[in-house]
C-alpha cells in the first residue's frame, strides 16, 4: 500500500483515509506510537497500551461495520482517573493505583461505537489542580512551547489530541480542568452539564460537582464524541437525562447575530499579561466587526461563586475522595495536592450549609443574567505562566488560573472553550462560551460559528477545521422556545391571554399574516374567538401577534384550545411560516366573516 500523507487526526479526516484505503486503524497507532516517542518529554502518558493491549480493540473493529460505527477506528487518549478495564488507574498517585475490571461507562460507549484507546494520560494528581505540574510523572509541558505550562489538571489529554497522538480525548472538570488545557493548546473543550455524561468508572474530586469532558480539534467531532459518550447512567447517582432540546439533533449551523455577554472590562482580570489582553479586546473587536451584539454583565456573583470553591466547605469532598492516602500514606500525596486537600477536614456541616444558602442566591442572579443572552463569553484563562513561574507561586498562581472557570460546576452551567487567537508569540489564547445547564448544543452550535468566524489551525500542526460547515450540517433547532401565532383572545389584553402570560410566555411581535388568509367570528361566547382560514386566491393580511411559548408549557397550552380551533402553520408577511391558531372548515358553519376588518381587534371596536 503506497502511503500518503498523513490523514487529517480529526473524525472526518479519519473515516476518509480509511475509506479510501490510505491507512488502517494500525498503521494509524503505528504512526502515533512512533510520535509519542519523539514528545517523551512533554509528559503526557502514564501508560500506553502496548500492541498486545491493542490487539482486542482492533478485532472489535472487524464485528462492527464502519458506515454504522461513528467512532470506527478512532484514536482516543483517556485521563488517568478514568477507568480502562485492565489498565492500571492512578489518578496520578502510585500508593492509590488499582487495576479495574470494567471500563467507566463513557469509555465503554465509546469503544462500542469503535472508538480505540491509546493510553492513559498524566494529570495534576488526583485532578486538583489547573497547571498540569503537579504529577509524580512529572509536569505535562505545554504543546506550543514546553517552556510554558499545558493547564490542568486534564494536561495530557489535552497536549495528546493537540500533538496529533489522539483525535479526541477525555478529561474531567470540576474546577476548570476541561477547559483551561483546552485554551492553553488551541483545542475546542466541552465541559458538558453536569450528569450529561455518566461519572461511573471515574475517580472522584467533587463527586457533587465533577463532570467528563471532551477535547477535540473542532466542535463537529466535539459534538459527534459527546453523542456517543451521553447517556443516562441508573449506576451514579448524580447521572442526568438529557432533554430532547438538547440532543445531539439540535446541533448545527446557527445562522444570525449573537446577543453575547462579556465581562465588564473593570472586572476583567489578565494578572499582567498583556499578550493575552490584546488577544481579548481583538477577540471582541472581530465579534463586532461580524455584527454580534456585546453586553456587558456584572462579573461579580460569578466570581463570589468561583471563591466559595476553594475557600468554602466544599474542599470537604476532596478530603472525603481520598482519606485512605492523606489519612494512612501523606508522603505519597505531591506536597501542594496535600496541602490543598488536608484543610478538607475542617469545615463543619454549619459551613456547609451557609454557603449552600449563599449559593443558591447567586445561581438565581447569575442564572437571571442568561434571560436577555445568547451566551456569556470570557477569557478562558487570563494568563499563560511559564513553568517556572509557576513554580515560584503554586497556590496563587493556579487560583489565577481559575478566575474564569471555578464558579461553572457550583452554579450548574455548561461550557466549550474556544480557541480564539495566536499572541505575537504563537501561543494560543482562548475564550469559553457559557450557558445554563442543558444548553450545551446551543454552545456548540455558537461555537461552530465562531470557529468558522476565526479561521484558525487547530491543535499544532497546521490543520484547519473542514470547510464550510454551513453547506454541510443543518440549522440550528432552538427548541427552548416555540413561536405561537395569534389572532382573537390571546391577543395581549384580551381575556385568554393569560392562559400565555401564565406559562412565561413573551410577547415577540405585532404582525400581519400573508395576504392570504380570512377571518371569520365563529358562534359562541364569551369569551368570543375568531377563526383563520387559508385563501390564496381570495384571502389579505390580518393583524397578529406572534408570543414565544416556553416549549415546556407548550403542550398544556395547546391541549386547552378547544373544537373547531387547533394549531397548524400560518404564513407571516415576511414569507415565515410558525405554529399559529387555525380553524377546522365546520367551524364555519354560521360564522361571521370579517376579513375586511383586518383583525380581530378591529371588530371589537365595531361590536362596542
Amino acid at each position: 500500500m503506497k502511503h500518503t500523507e498523513a490523514p487529517l487526526m480529526t473524525l472526518d479526516g479519519l473515516s476518509k483515509a480509511y475509506r479510501n484505503g490510505a491507512r488502517t486503524p494500525m498503521q494509524v497507532l503505528n504512526e502515533i506510537r512512533q510520535r509519542i516517542e519523539q514528545f517523551r518529554d512533554h509528559n503526557i502518558w502514564i501508560h500506553v497500551l502496548s500492541e498486545t493491549e491493542l490487539a482486542p480493540y482492533l478485532e472489535n473493529l472487524k464485528r462492527l461495520d464502519p458506515a454504522r460505527a461513528p467512532l470506527w477506528g478512532v484514536p482516543f487518549a483517556i485521563k488517568d482517573n478514568i477507568d480502562l478495564a485492565g489498565v492500571p488507574t492512578t489518578a496520578a498517585c502510585e500508593a492509590f493505583s488499582y487495576v479495574p475490571e470494567r471500563s467507566a461507562f463513557v469509555v465503554e460507549k465509546l469503544i462500542s461505537a469503535g472508538a480505540i484507546p491509546v493510553g492513559k494520560t498524566n494529570l495534576d494528581q488526583f485532578a486538583t489542580g489547573l497547571n498540569g505540574t503537579r504529577s509524580p510523572w512529572g509536569a505535562c509541558r505545554n504543546a506550543f512551547d514546553d517552556a510554558y505550562i499545558s493547564g490542568g489538571s486534564s494536561s495530557g489529554s489535552a497536549v495528546a489530541v493537540a500533538l496529533g497522538l489522539a483525535a479526541f480525548s477525555l478529561g474531567t472538570d470540576t474546577a476548570g480542568s476541561g477547559r483551561v488545557p483546552a485554551g492553553f493548546n488551541n483545542l475546542v473543550g466541552v465541559k458538558p452539564t453536569r450528569g450529561l455524561l455518566s461519572a461511573s468508572g471515574m475517580v472522584p474530586a467533587c463527586r457533587s460537582l465533577d463532570c467528563m469532558t471532551v477535547f477535540a480539534l473542532n466542535c463537529e467531532d466535539a459534538n459527534q464524541v459527546l453523542s456517543v459518550a451521553e447517556g443516562y447512567d441508573p449506576e451514579d447517582a448524580y447521572s442526568r437525562p438529557n432533554p430532547f432540546r438538547n440532543g445531539a439533533r439540535q446541533f448545527g449551523w446557527r445562522d444570525g447575530t449573537f446577543k453575547i455577554g462579556v465581562i465588564a472590562a473593570e472586572q476583567l482580570k489578565f494578572f499582567e499579561d498583556t499578550a493575552y489582553l490584546r488577544a481579548h479586546q481583538e477577540t471582541l473587536a472581530s465579534l463586532r466587526a461580524a455584527g454580534m451584539d456585546l453586553v456587558e454583565l456584572d462579573y461579580a456573583p460569578f466570581d463570589e461563586t468561583a471563591r466559595l470553591l476553594y475557600e468554602g466547605p466544599w474542599v470537604a469532598e476532596r478530603y472525603l475522595a481520598t482519606h485512605e492516602i492523606i489519612e494512612q500514606q501523606p508522603e505519597a500525596m505531591h506536597p501542594v495536592v496535600r496541602s490543598i486537600i488536608e484543610g478538607g477536614e475542617a469545615p463543619k456541616a454549619t459551613a456547609l450549609f451557609a454557603a449552600q444558602y449563599r449559593l443558591e442566591r447567586l445561581k438565581k442572579i447569575c442564572w437571571q443574567q442568561f434571560d436577555d443572552i445568547d451566551c456569556l463569553l470570557t477569557p478562558t484563562a487570563g494568563r499563560l505562566f511559564t513553568l517556572e513561574e509557576l513554580e515560584e507561586e503554586p497556590v496563587r498562581r493556579n487560583s489565577e488560573l481559575g478566575y474564569y472557570t471555578n464558579f461553572m460546576n457550583l452554579l450548574d452551567l455548561s461550557s466549550v472553550a474556544l480557541p480564539a487567537r495566536f499572541t505575537e508569540a504563537g501561543l494560543p489564547f482562548g475564550i469559553t462560551l457559557v450557558g445554563r445547564g442543558f444548553e450545551d448544543r446551543s454552545l456548540l452550535s455558537i461555537a461552530l460559528r465562531l470557529q468558522a468566524l476565526f479561521d484558525l489551525p487547530v491543535g499544532t500542526r497546521g490543520e484547519r477545521p473542514e470547510a464550510d460547515p454551513k453547506k454541510r450540517l443543518p440549522g440550528y433547532s432552538d427548541l427552548t422556545w416555540i413561536d405561537v401565532l395569534v389572532c382573537g383572545a390571546h391577543l395581549e389584553g384580551l381575556p385568554l391571554n393569560w392562559q400565555l402570560q401564565e406559562r412565561g410566555a413573551q410577547l415577540s411581535m405585532r404582525t400581519h399574516t400573508a395576504p392570504f388568509y380570512r377571518m371569520y367570528a365563529l358562534e359562541g361566547g364569551p369569551p368570543y374567538r375568531p377563526g383563520l382560514v387559508l385563501d390564496k386566491a381570495n384571502g389579505a393580511a390580518i393583524e397578529v401577534e406572534v408570543w414565544r411559548v416556553p416549549a415546556s408549557e407548550f403542550g398544556s397550552f395547546v391541549a386547552g384550545i378547544p373544537a373547531p380551533l387547533g394549531i397548524g402553520k400560518v404564513q407571516l408577511e415576511s414569507g415565515q411560516w410558525i405554529s399559529g391558531f387555525i380553524c377546522e372548515p365546520c367551524g364555519l358553519d354560521g360564522a361571521t366573516e370579517i376579513t375586511h376588518l383586518g383583525g380581530w381587534r378591529a371588530y371589537l371596536e365595531q361590536r362596542k
